[in-house]
């Protein structure tokens, strides 16, 4: 399996939105985590947002990426989701195959209307979707 960790500031919204469709598109051919510099709580936004999918991530936990990197983790790709600056504060994953910087819109600097803040994060998703789909076509294994 090709293993992939996706990381953002706190784990609450584009991290999240990323590891949940890797998961949707390559079940089998994936392992995925996703965390954060500081992890924080889920954007109840993104929450809705993904529930429009059919993936539910209620309930699920943020995590530190520092706690991946202290239990040995190993990965092939490290995926930062949010802006270069951020990247820069990543730790170096030992073994990994390739680093990349995805920047995204923080949907936590989002502000307004409850529907204009949805629209915005549905952008950021739907963004977020088809960076992961291109993704997971260019790289999953070539089934026998």
């Amino acid at each position: 399996m090709i293993r992939v960790l996706f990381i953002c500031v706190h784990n609450g919204a584009r991290s999240q939105i990323a590891e949940a469709y890797l998961r949707t598109f390559g079940s089998e051919e994936f392992f995925c985590e996703s965390a954060g510099l500081e992890p924080g709580e889920l954007n109840p936004y993104v929450v809705r947002a993904l529930q429009e999918e059919n993936i539910d991530i209620t309930g699920k936990k943020t995590q530190g990426v520092m706690d991946l990197l202290l239990a040995g983790n190993k990965y092939d790709y490290v995926i930062t989701v949010c802006s270069k600056e951020a990247q820069e504060k990543c730790p170096r994953f030992p073994g990994i195959h390739e680093s990349l910087l995805w920047p995204f819109p923080d949907p936590a600097t989002f502000t307004g209307t409850d529907e204009k803040i949805m629209t915005q994060v549905r952008e950021v998703r739907d963004a977020i979707k088809e960076k992961v789909w291109h993704f997971h076509e260019g790289v999953r294994p070539v089934r026998q």
